[in-house]
């Protein structure tokens, strides 16, 4: 009964928030970001309130607000990344607060067997069985899900909960999940790449590099592709003007010191519709450029 609570109020609570920062005009627009954490402070609360799980109405609300269109997105977005960044330290810097060294050595032996079998054994039948359902989904795909295990803080967490709660033997389990999760990260998440290229699985990035030097951040909503190229002289061959490089009329080039005479050195700042025009324009100027 708590899961259904918790999912059906943090559904609700994520679109009526979505309407509500849609729908009022703050003048100060950097308040939008506190709304929007005071806001997951009220899901968590009003589904405790409810007797429903408050940890997964706060995941089903984010997932929710997430994949949904409202005003100042992007600057809310990086008020929470770095705010997640900050209470990342700080949970780690409490942890190692917390561990002593010389209460994992009595556990190592059964913590690491209890490792290895999460991860050659439980996790992966999890994951496949988990999994069934979709027939779609290539079987090397699922051994690579199964690989991506418990690496993190979450198991620690949650173990930290059963010393908050005076669980007998709570010291113990701590330990245990501590031991397991260490020895997760150094044996999964160090091997990842290597995995995914066993599993012949790794892809080449297709990301455009992000501009540096000019401060712009363009909408999810706004199709555009934005990034930098150096001028060289092979770009100058064509002339010492903008109007000279003759660019497509989908694409848009800014000059960071605004003049009109083009030098060796020079970074300019390309917008276009897409990939495929942006590396068009590259081709066309013999810039290199990570696309």
């Amino acid at each position: 009964m708590q899961l259904i609570i918790g999912v059906v109020v943090g559904f609700l609570l994520g679109k009526l928030l979505v309407r509500c920062i849609n729908r009022l005009n703050i003048y100060n627009e950097s308040l939008y970001p506190i709304m929007m954490l005071a806001s997951c402070i009220f899901i968590f609360s009003a589904t405790y309130f409810l007797q429903g799980n408050s940890y997964l109405a706060v995941y089903i609300g984010g997932l929710v607000i997430g994949n949904s269109k409202f005003v100042h997105k992007r600057s809310i977005l990086h008020f929470f990344d770095g705010l997640s960044w900050l209470f990342q330290l700080i949970m780690f810097l409490t942890l190692g607060l917390l561990v002593n060294p010389n209460e994992l050595l009595p556990v190592a032996m059964p913590a690491l067997i209890i490792s290895l079998l999460m991860i050659f054994v439980t996790r992966p039948m999890s994951v496949l069985i988990g999994l069934l359902p979709f027939r779609k989904i290539k079987f090397k795909d699922k051994v690579f899900v199964s690989w991506v295990g418990l690496r993190g803080a979450v198991p620690i967490i949650f173990a930290i909960m059963t010393m908050s709660a005076n669980v007998p033997n709570a010291n113990i389990i701590f330990n245990v999940v501590f031991f397991c999760t260490l020895v997760s990260l150094v044996v999964q998440g160090t091997s990842l790449p290597k995995m995914a290229n066993m599993l012949k699985i790794a892809e080449k990035p297709n990301e455009v590099k992000k501009p540096k030097n000019f401060d712009i951040d363009l909408p999810e909503e706004v199709k555009s592709v934005a990034t930098e190229l150096t001028v060289t002289e092979d770009v100058l061959r064509f002339g010492s003007r903008l109007m000279d490089l003759e660019m497509p009329s989908n694409t848009l080039v800014f000059v960071p010191t605004g003049k009109s005479t083009l030098l060796v050195g020079d970074i300019l700042l390309v917008i276009t519709d897409d990939k495929e025009t942006l590396a068009n324009v590259c081709r066309r100027l013999n810039v290199p450029i990570d696309v």
